[in-house]
This record gives structure tokens, C-alpha cells and sequence, in this order.
């Protein structure tokens, strides 16, 4: 009988509960996922032997059993469970139910431990690091009490093998942990997981395409390089073609990312540790930094980083030292293919108008024609940070559209959105709506030709010249007048708050002064 979406997550979760006991909701996804990893590769790899000696149950008594292990090692397993503690009296295999066997006797956390360290070096090729820094085996981290009971709990799981659940059951049960965990962590949860809506919108307007690259320099827990494949499946395309590529700065939050795409059954790809700003991973054998088709991110944002004193990245000027967001848009940029490359990434309204080096960056991405459209966004989406974010989508130079050429599309999705229980969400409609105005066309004046085809929403493509003229400030509120009459233009208030502040401070400057030649003295100033 085939095991049912709602019953495999509801299990799980009954085992990831058993942690309440002993850290907080945030820190769940550090056990639960490599637990249901390792679960999954044993029932996989016991499914794939029973197969092995079930087909060829007439030649096994024939062969020698190095013979017979070449075979299913050859034919039947992608992968090879090994063994533990080899020669002495605790000798056993590293498989899920061989240590599950020994929850009752102490030291079950090093035996987990040594377990997974084991896969990780027999199979280096493919789960290198996957498991993370497995601090939670220690005892004084977490009880070999608890550990049994977590284990005992995802044990009543159904088998997690291919004969029992569809990689579509299997990977939308981790997903649902993300979810979950996210949900009851807070804004902790903002450094691994970006909400599936979201994610789905920058994956739609970018469009990826059978055996193109997926890049995601913040992948964090693999979302957004799932989705692009997830939509080409929806389409009736072939999303296992995709070469999905990845960097997160966090070992632990790169080790979800790669289960993660395990579990969806998908296998070409690369996902490296480290921070991407200050050492960039993937780079082509003469060093420089590898170019893709797709380019997806949610990087941190208004991070506080070193900034490079000389990197080819840095078009225009460096981002200043509090905020490298424009650094990661450099980075994404310098990651485009030259032919048909596109990035689309989420930032927060800052990097529209902010002065300085940013605005000297803007200033060159401008000039360049590499942006193409500024979509807004509510506030409260994510799960670590209540302000209003936008969309920033980019294409190579000179492969815009020629009617999109010298200009920038701006879409004001800010009001649409349906109230969530810890924050605001986009629906199918709001997400269809939207890609429906980015695929606009427009008329000489920058408005759509259709007025109905872009789903209720505001949208207008501006000229270059007109974002010149406005001192390349891209503010949303400038280009269309309704996100201006709903919501004070940012940079105007800004403005008129730093005006009012420098004519206080004369006037009390002035009071001092008057003050003083009365000879009334005691005032701060």
C-alpha cells in the first residue's frame, strides 16, 4: 500500500517532537535531517540488496561472495553502507537498523556518530560533509535517552525506499520539516529557508530551461535550486537535466541543502562551503568566477562584510563595509553567462536609493542596461525580517528584449498578499499576476498594451534617461504614481528629514547663542 503524503509527515514530525525536551524548535533541523537521511539510505540500500538477491537467486550460489558483492555493487547500489568498529567485539554495519538495534546499550550517540562518518567516507564523492558537524551526537548535547526516543519515533516511518514512496512523497516530507521548523524558529529561520512562494516567484520570471545551470551563490537549504527543476517537471519538462550549483557560508545549512536535493531525486550537483564573497567556490580552471544561465539568491541582508580592495567583481566601486548587498548583485553579475545568462535575487528596499558607493554601482549596472525589472514586494514575508523586500532582475549585457533595451520595468506587488499566521504569504493568483505584468508589453509611454493582462497590478517600463534624470534613484514610488500616492516615496522623506534635521540644528545653534549673550548658560548641546 502506498504510503500517503500526510502520513509520513505526520511521523516525522511525531519524531522531531521528541526534541522538546532537550533544545529549542530552532535547533531541530541540525537532528531530524540527518536522522531521516541516513534512515533513507539504509531502506534504500536494504530495498536495492533484496532486489539483487531476489534477481539473481539462480547464479548466487555460484559465485564467491567478493564475486557477488561486485555484482550488486555494479548493477543494484549507487551508494555503500560500510562497516563499523571492523575487528572488534562492537564490529557492525552503519546501517539505521543495525544501531537502532543497540538503543538500550550506552554510548548510542558515538555509535551514530561513527556511523555517519563512516557513509561520508565511503562514499566521498557523493556525501562528503553531508551529515555537518554532528555536535548533537555528544551526550552533554543530547541524551542517549532522547536520541533513542527520536530514533524509535522516525523508526515507525514507513519504509523510505523507492518501492514504498515516490522522491515526490519523499521530498515534499522534507520540505514540510523546513516549513515546520522555520515556522516555529523565527528569524532564525531567515538564514536557511525562503519561503516556497517567493521562491517559485524568481524562479518563474527567470524561466530556466532543460540541461541549463542553476546557480544560487546563498542557497542555503536548496530551495530555490528544487524549484527551478520542480517547475520544468510542472511543465512537462525534464528538471532532472538541470546543473544545479550552490554555495552557503554554513557547513550544518550546506549539509540540508545537499539532503535536500538528494531527497527530491535530483544528483547533478555541486554544492560548496564557504562565504561566497570572500572565497567563491566555483570558478573555471583558469580561476576566474564560473558563469551559469540562472542565477537565484536571498543572500543576508545588509551584512556586515570586508570589503575586496581589488576584485574584478567590483563594477563600478566596492559596497561600503556595512552593507554588502550590491557586493552579492557584483557577484551575481560577474555569474551570468555573457550569452544568455539572468539573475534574479531579493533585497530590501535600501538598495534602490541608498547614496554612496551604492549609488556608484547603481549608476554602472544602469549604464551597463544589465537591470531589467525592480519588482516589489509586501512587507512581512519572511521569516527574518518584517520590511518590504524587492526583486532585482538582471540579464547580460545585450541580451534584453530590444523593446526592454535602455529601460527598467518596475511592478508594484507590494499590496498583494493574503495574512499568514506568523506573516504575510502570496497566493497562486498573486504570484500568476505578477509574472503575467513582467511579461507585459508596452506601449511608447512604458504602459502596458493590455491594461487587464497584468492582474490588477501597477506597472510601468521606464526609460533609462528618466532613471538618469532622477539621479539613478529607483525607488518604485518614482515611476509609478500609484505606489507613490499609496506610500511616501522613501527617498523623498529621507530627504525632507535630513533638510528639517539641518535647519533644527541651526536654529537651536542660533538659541544657543542668543541664550548665552543673555547669560543663561547650562544647556547641552
Amino acid at each position: 500500500m502506498a504510503v500517503t503524503q500526510q502520513e509520513i509527515e505526520s511521523r516525522l514530525w511525531d519524531a522531531a517532537d521528541e526534541l522538546r525536551v532537550a533544545m529549542p524548535e530552532a535547533q531541530y533541523s541540525t537532528v531530524v535531517f540527518p536522522l531521516m537521511f541516513w534512515k533513507w539510505l539504509s531502506d534504500q540500500g536494504e530495498y536495492q540488496h533484496q532486489q539483487f538477491l531476489a534477481e539473481n537467486d539462480d547464479l548466487l550460489g555460484g559465485l564467491s561472495v567478493e564475486e557477488a558483492r561486485e555484482i550488486e555493487y555494479r548493477d543494484y547500489q549507487s551508494f555503500e553502507i560500510p562497516v563499523i568498529y571492523r575487528g572488534t567485539v562492537q564490529e557492525r554495519r552503519a546501517s539505521w537498523s543495525s544501531i537502532l538495534a543497540t538503543i538500550t546499550q550506552p554510548g548510542l550517540g558515538k555509535r551514530v556518530r561513527a556511523s555517519l562518518q563512516a557513509i561520508e567516507t565511503a562514499n566521498p564523492d557523493k556525501f562528503s560533509r553531508i551529515f555537518g558537524s554532528m555536535t548533537w551526537t555528544a551526550e552533554e548535547v543530547l541524551s542517549g535517552e532522547v536520541l533513542a526516543a527520536v530514533m524509535q519515533a522516525m523508526d515507525r516511518v514507513p519504509k523510505m525506499h523507492e518501492g514504498n514512496m515516490s522522491h515526490d512523497v519523499l521530498g515534499g516530507a522534507y520540505e514540510y520539516l523546513l516549513k515546520r521548523f522555520s515556522d516555529g524558529s523565527g528569524t532564525r529561520a531567515g538564514q536557511f529557508f525562503t519561503p516556497r512562494e517567493v521562491v517559485e516567484l524568481i524562479v518563474e520570471v527567470l524561466d530556466p530551461n532543460n540541461f541549463e545551470s542553476v546557480y544560487d551563490p546563498a542557497c542555503g537549504s536548496g530551495g530555490m535550486l528544487i524549484a527551478s527543476a520542480n517547475l520544468l517537471k510542472a511543465r512537462g519538462k525534464r528538471g532532472y537535466t538541470l546543473k544545479l550549483y550552490g554555495q552557503e557560508a554554513v557547513a550544518d545549512t550546506a549539509g540540508v541543502a545537499r539532503m535536500n536535493l538528494f531527497m527530491h531525486n535530483l544528483t547533478q550537483f555541486q554544492v560548496e562551503v564557504g562565504d561566497t564573497l570572500k572565497d567563491p567556490r566555483l570558478k573555471k580552471p583558469d580561476g576566474s568566477i564560473a558563469q551559469f544561465d540562472v542565477i537565484v539568491a536571498n543572500p543576508p541582508y545588509s551584512l556586515k562584510w570586508k570589503p575586496w580592495t581589488k576584485d574584478p567583481r567590483a563594477i563600478g566601486a566596492v559596497a561600503p563595509q556595512a552593507s554588502a548587498d550590491w557586493a552579492f548583485v557584483q557577484h551575481m553579475i560577474a555569474s551570468m553567462d555573457p550569452k544568455k545568462g539572468r539573475a534574479g535575487v531579493v533585497l530590501p528596499h535600501g538598495v534602490l536609493f541608498r547614496g554612496g558607493q551604492e549609488a556608484i554601482i547603481r549608476q554602472r549596472v544602469l549604464d551597463d542596461d544589465l537591470l531589467e525589472a525592480v519588482i516589489g514586494l509586501p512587507a512581512n514575508l519572511f521569516y527574518n525580517t518584517s520590511i518590504p523586500t524587492a526583486i532585482l532582475v538582471f540579464r547580460a549585457a545585450g541580451t534584453k528584449a530590444p523593446e526592454r533595451q535602455h529601460g527598467v520595468l518596475f511592478i508594484d506587488a507590494s499590496k498583494r498578499f493574503a495574512k499568514g499566521r506568523n506573516r504575510n504569504i502570496l497566493t497562486e493568483a498573486d504570484i500568476a499576476d505578477t509574472v503575467t505584468a513582467y511579461h507585459s508589453k508596452f506601449d511608447a509611454d512604458g504602459r502596458p498594451v493590455d491594461p487587464d493582462g497584468d492582474g490588477g497590478l501597477a506597472v510601468r517600463l521606464a526609460p533609462t534617461a528618466e532613471i538618469v534624470a532622477n539621479g539613478y534613484d529607483l525607488n518604485i514610488g518614482r515611476y509609478i504614481k500609484q505606489a507613490a500616492a499609496e506610500q511616501q516615496d522613501l527617498g523623498t522623506l529621507i530627504d525632507a528629514y535630513n533638510i528639517a534635521r539641518a535647519e533644527r540644528q541651526k536654529s537651536e545653534q542660533r538659541m544657543l547663542v542668543v541664550l548665552a549673550e543673555a547669560g543663561i548658560e547650562g544647556f547641552d548641546e
